[in-house]
């Protein structure tokens, strides 16, 4: 090993050599010690990073180099040092990338800075008025300002060691100059940053005897190598919004200020931020990106196989070739422009770091994730050992025998057939992964083809005799629909091969023509979010199980018109096999909170929107696994309850967070569920029966905790472009819709037991049987359990209880008429209410007496309480329980399917009289 790549003792990394003077091989490292030898000192040992950089440019300036020079010559110190460090002592990926990096950064800051100073002695400082100045107070000039902005590998810090840079340049604010010293030679802002671009250009860029630093492309800016050299912000995000392509948004996702280091330090250059953001990440699941992307790779394939015309050799390309590097990134990048508008953690820019983002967020499963990292690791690697050889940017495997031993040697390998086998085992875990993913167009139908000559309205028109008689009906309807006619070609193309797709299931038995019908009435008035279209069109497996789910009931398909983007959640693997997580729910939003916070979109309007995403999206994936028969009616309405609890608790914290009054970290609160949520037996779009306590003695707790409740319920109830979570009834609280929104406990308690003149009613009794601490302070759970334990094992004149119960009855009765002789399910003698009021009168009159009905453990566990108590006849509570839950389930079926739930009495006739049996016995006739 050198003296120059020797680790320093001081160094935090210790480098051992495992290829002792591997790196002589190089022709690049040969040419760089027999030329620099006098300069190789000049960088510290060990790796190079921003301060080593920084000094040793300032040692090669102290030897005389200009500025241009010591650049030149200190990047051929930092390549022969990563050649070493790399090929001798094995050196992690991210290292060799973050020095090229660094090294990057480094020119392009000084470079900036003296081209500014020299601009502004020939022209002044670039100016302009400061907008938020009121203009009575006259212009105030503050300094306009240019960001340089790395795109791809550079805006990652992944860049390869002979590595080209893509630039683009923007500056803030149009204005113009202050002038040089004399108050002449004014310009335009523009025009001076074009003139700062060339000179930084001829810094960075142009070759001279010590070479390049970098070579640079600007073909990235917009209007590519047409448009201007420097653009401004303002012109930036109208080229986005009325120019910008698909392909633009994968370059930029990877964008990222590099210099001047001023404005990173000062935070000005995160303005950048609100332009580049909304381009690349749409609100939407975004699934017109696919044909883009392959269009872009296509493009890529063809270019490079041109170049390998003639040239054998060239197909072994490891960045272009199939199961390159560009096939990883691609793969990556697809996946976070798809989903990252929605999902903000995975908005990040090296490719490995997004690899294990995608795996945590369930994209990719491990195993996937975990072989593309160790591809891209290997691939990266082998690429540096190609570009060590002769400092080429190049990523094709050499072809003489002696370059191609060496890179397997360097590699760990023991000759080079081993080491190209494990080359071609890396590539074909990427081809094969990006070919599912997006390889294959998404409109393939059944192996015919869908494309040709005839336009999409012809395609519908063709396929109309293969389709059942009320489908094609339908179909025929859209070839003179004004929705279908607005569309794109393509988007129209769409809709033939997803009707072309559907036909062929119909005519297979794997859907039914109701599940047909039902998603062509879904789709209809979508038509003009082409994403959807896209969406189905690439994932068939969506497409199948979205039919499945719309022939199944009605209700689910007046959801998705409401929340179309949840169709997405179909396409998890392990959909049918899992049910809700409440932990993984809450972090899950936690970790989409924090990213937002990182790049400064975290206000209430995004916060709304993200609980409500992601509030639709579980509620969807219960409604599936629900209509395919996966979970019961029990298990809907206990999934259903734990993620309205999971959404109370995750609202709770961040409005508690954001209330400008609080007066301590944690709030001394709780929320006690009555009802349905009480019961855990919430269904879809039930509303939540809540009622707030606090106990705090602050002064200014009253206040406080009334801010907080009125913030939450707003968070709750307010409707935006994502739609609203829960209606809120506060009735059950004390005194009802006349009392406080939110009571000290001592008032709640006091108000339960009848203490004092203001009292709780027999009927409030009855609620809170069904009641349950659901978030709050720790300590107030179990006083809360007290509360409700004492209330319902109070002494009562069973006779006047009964008496008090029978009479709330019938006032319910009356208001839910029964239309002649239908039975309702819920409400007729002999309904579910039946059921809830006498397992209620068992409680209150009961408990005190039996603790096992002192739990809040569902109507059914309780009926067979009674039974076991001796409560109840040998049989009655069995039958009474099987009768409720044969009611619940034609309710729950009832609703799903948007069906009365009045029925022929017939149909559910020994259940109601087992109901009707418990009732004369308890309550009596």
């Amino acid at each position: 090993m050198t003296a120059s790549a020797t680790a320093d003792t001081a160094s935090p990394v210790q480098f051992v050599s495992k290829h002792v003077d591997a790196a002589t091989h190089s022709r690049f490292v040969q040419r760089v010690r027999r030329r620099y030898d006098a300069e190789l000192t000049a960088l510290p040992p060990g790796a190079p990073d921003a301060a080593s950089l920084r000094q040793a440019l300032q040692a090669l300036r102290e030897r005389g180099h200009d500025l241009g020079s010591a650049l030149r010559v200190l990047r051929h110190l930092v390549l022969e040092r990563l050649a070493v460090l790399d090929a001798e002592c094995e050196a992690p990926l991210h290292l060799v990338t973050g020095a090229v990096t660094a090294l990057a950064e480094l020119a392009l800051d000084e470079a900036l800075a003296q081209t500014l100073r020299e601009l502004d002695d020939l022209h002044g400082a670039p100016e302009y008025a400061d907008p938020t100045v009121p203009a009575a107070q006259g212009p105030v000039l503050r300094r306009a300002e240019l960001w340089i902005i790395g795109m791809g590998k550079f805006g990652a810090r992944e860049l390869n060691v002979s590595s080209d840079i893509d630039l683009i340049y923007v500056y803030d604010h149009d204005g113009e100059t202050a002038g040089n010293a004399v108050g002449r030679h004014r310009i335009s802002n523009h025009e001076y940053f074009a003139k700062a671009v060339k000179r930084i250009h001829a810094l960075i860029g142009e070759t001279t005897e010590h070479g390049q630093v970098f070579r640079v492309d600007l073909a990235l800016r917009p209007n590519g190598n047409s448009g201007p050299p420097a653009v401004s912000l303002g012109a930036l995000e109208e080229y986005f919004l009325v120019q910008g392509r698909e392909w633009e948004r994968f370059a930029w996702l990877k964008s990222r200020v590099v210099a001047p280091r001023s404005a990173i330090a000062s935070g000005s250059a995160a303005a950048l931020r609100g332009v580049v953001l909304p381009f690349v990440f749409r609100r939407y699941l975004d699934y017109n990106v696919f044909e883009s992307l392959r269009s872009l790779h296509r493009q890529i394939r063809e270019h490079a196989a041109k170049r390998a015309a003639g040239h054998p050799e060239r197909a072994h390309d490891v960045k272009l070739s199939r199961g390159g590097i560009r096939e990883i990134e691609f793969t990556v990048q697809l996946l976070q422009v798809v989903r990252g508008g929605q999902f903000p953690e995975l908005r990040t820019r090296p490719t490995l770091a997004a690899l294990q983002r995608l795996e945590r967020a369930g994209l990719m499963p491990p195993d996937k994730a975990r072989a593309l990292a160790d591809a891209y690791t290997f691939l990266r690697r082998v690429e540096h050992r190609i570009q060590y050889l002769d400092d080429q940017q190049t990523h094709i495997l050499p072809t003489r025998d002696d370059d191609l031993a060496w890179v397997a040697h360097t590699m760990g390998f023991p000759g080079t057939c081993a080491f190209l086998h494990a080359l071609d085992a890396h590539r074909e875990a990427v081809a094969q992964e990006f070919d599912t993913l997006l390889g294959a167009s998404g409109g393939q139908c059944n192996g015919k083809s869908c494309h040709g000559r005839r336009t999409a309205v012809e395609d519908l028109q063709s396929v109309l005799g293969q389709l059942p008689p009320s489908y094609a009906a339908k179909v025929a309807q859209w070839c003179e629909h004004p929705r279908v006619l607005a569309l794109r070609e393509d988007a129209r193309q769409r809709l033939a091969h997803l009707v072309q797709r559907t036909g062929a299931w119909l005519e297979d038995g794997r859907v039914s023509e109701t599940a047909a019908l039902r998603m062509a009435d879904w789709i209809e008035p979508l038509l003009r979010r082409e994403s959807y279209l896209a969406l189905l069109q690439e994932r068939p497996s969506v497409h199948e199980r979205l039919l499945h789910v719309l022939g199944a009931a009605k209700w689910p398909a007046r959801y998705l018109l409401k929340h179309p983007g949840v169709i997405d959640e179909l396409a998890g693997r392990q959909l049918y096999e899992e049910r809700f997580d409440a932990t993984a729910f809450e972090a899950e939003l936690e970790a989409r909170k924090r990213s937002l916070a990182v790049t400064g979109e975290d206000d209430d309007e995004a916060l709304l929107n993200l609980l409500r995403r992601a509030h639709h999206a579980e509620t969807f994936r219960t409604l599936a696994r629900d209509v395919e028969g996966v979970l019961t009616v029990e298990q809907v309405a206990d999934d259903l309850s734990a993620l309205a609890d999971a959404v109370l608790r995750v609202t709770g914290r961040w409005c508690w967070e954001r209330l400008k009054q609080r007066h301590r970290e944690e709030p001394r609160h709780a929320i006690i569920g009555y009802g349905k949520l009480g019961g855990k037996e919430l269904g879809y779009g039930s509303d939540l029966d809540i009622v707030f306590v606090y106990e705090d003695d602050d002064e200014r707790a009253p206040e406080v905790y009334a801010a907080f409740v009125r913030k939450m319920i707003n968070w709750l109830t307010v409707k935006t472009g994502e739609g609203d979570l829960f209606e809120i009834d506060t009735a059950l609280r004390p005194n009802g819709n006349s009392g406080l929104l939110i009571t000290s406990f001592e008032a709640y308690a006091n108000y339960q037991q009848n203490r004092g003149s203001n009292t709780a009613w027999t009927w409030e009794h009855q609620a809170i049987t069904r009641a349950r601490f659901v978030l709050g302070a720790p300590d107030l759970a179990p006083r809360f359990d007290a509360v409700r334990e004492a209330v319902i094992t109070a002494p009562r004149d069973h006779q006047a209880l009964a008496q008090e119960i029978r009479a709330m009855r019938e006032r319910v009765r009356q208001a839910h008429p029964v239309k002649g002789e239908l039975f309702d399910i819920k409400h007729s003698p002999g309904g579910m209410v039946d059921v809830e009021f006498a397992v209620q009168y068992l409680v209150l009159a009961h408990a005190a007496q039996h603790p096992a009905l002192r739990g809040n453990i569902g109507n059914i566990a309780l009926l067979l309480q009674a039974q076991q108590a001796g409560l109840l006849p040998p049989g009655m509570g069995q039958a009474a329980a099987d009768a409720y839950r044969v009611l619940r389930q034609r309710q729950h079926r009832a609703r799903l399917d948007e069906a009365p739930t009045q029925i022929d009495r017939s149909a559910v006739a020994p259940h109601a009289q087992a109901v009707q049996a418990l009732w004369a016995h308890v309550l009596g006739p």
